[in-house]
């Protein structure tokens, strides 16, 4: 058995997780498919609490001395662009990578003319990138990954991290309230109650202590309520469940049009979701 001192005894640890619900939730969320359908819809009426956690990110970003003019940052997982739009403000040229193309069209469309110039937009999945191909090996001031399905493995966070020279930023849950949407058509489609807790931020914190960095971590309540049609979240369920499950797309639409349909209000429907997130930054000169 591996000492729990070492690497090897977390990256075990993070990869038994691939066996219970939170790695089916995991393969859910992390398809471009899904998230162009939840483009429409994502991160709406929540921009006021976005702003104060992208504010105290950067804010602690600044103290690690981690932000200076004409920095090079890459954003992996960007998504509609909070994160990246803030480190642009801030004087960095940011490399900006998403697998979804209609997360990067709402990104596009909000970045002011002053920052055109200081932001590259990439639609790619991080698992299929070449870093090396790409000269991005060893070539960013700054690598970040908040909230990003792209960096579920070990391998794809040890890749992140061959893209840096001095600091890093990562953001994931540290706990999670079931989704009651999900939680209900969970039940129905895998004949089973959901049981997914997630916590793999936790593993990649105890993984760079094993391997001698000296990472800040701080934590933040989460909470999101979010409106869409009958329609669209007809689509984006229908998306997350094809990855997640294996019921087939036709009977699996009817299911859960069938329960949306009785929870649905002037054919709108509502979801919140509350957790915990952490953030988790280190450094090369801190080891």
């Amino acid at each position: 058995m591996d000492n729990i001192f070492t690497p090897d005894f977390w990256i075990h640890e993070w990869e038994k997780i691939k066996s219970d619900d939170t790695y089916a939730v995991h393969k859910g969320f992390a398809t471009p498919e899904y998230w162009d359908r939840a483009a429409a819809t994502y991160n709406k009426g929540t921009q006021e609490k976005e702003n104060r956690k992208k504010d105290k990110a950067l804010a602690r970003f600044r103290e690690a001395g981690l932000l200076s003019e004409g920095m090079t940052v890459l954003d992996i997982g960007c998504g509609t662009g909070d994160l990246a739009l803030g480190l642009a403000e801030t004087g960095a040229h940011v490399t900006a990578l998403d697998f979804s193309s209609a997360m990067l069209d709402r990104f596009e469309q909000a970045i002011p003319p002053h920052l055109k110039d200081r932001i590259h937009l990439r639609c790619d999945d991080w698992h299929g990138v070449d870093i090396q191909k790409n000269g991005w090996e060893n070539r960013f001031d700054l690598v970040t990954g908040f909230m990003a399905p792209a960096l579920s493995t070990s391998r794809s966070f040890f890749k992140m991290m061959a893209c840096g020279k001095k600091g890093f930023a990562i953001r994931g849950w540290a706990d999670k309230k079931p989704d009651p949407v999900m939680a209900a058509l969970w039940e129905k489609i895998m004949d089973r109650p959901l049981d997914d807790r997630p916590q793999s931020i936790l593993y990649k914190f105890n993984l760079l202590i094993a391997m001698k960095y000296f990472p800040d971590i701080w934590f933040d309540k989460m909470e999101w309520n979010q409106t869409a049609t009958l329609g669209q979240e007809i689509q984006n369920q229908t998306a997350f469940f094809q990855k997640a499950g294996s019921v087939p797309e036709t009977k699996l639409r009817r299911i859960i049009q069938s329960y949306l349909e009785t929870i649905q209000t002037d054919g709108r429907i509502s979801r919140i979701q509350q957790g915990l997130t952490a953030t988790v930054i280190w450094s090369e000169n801190r080891r």
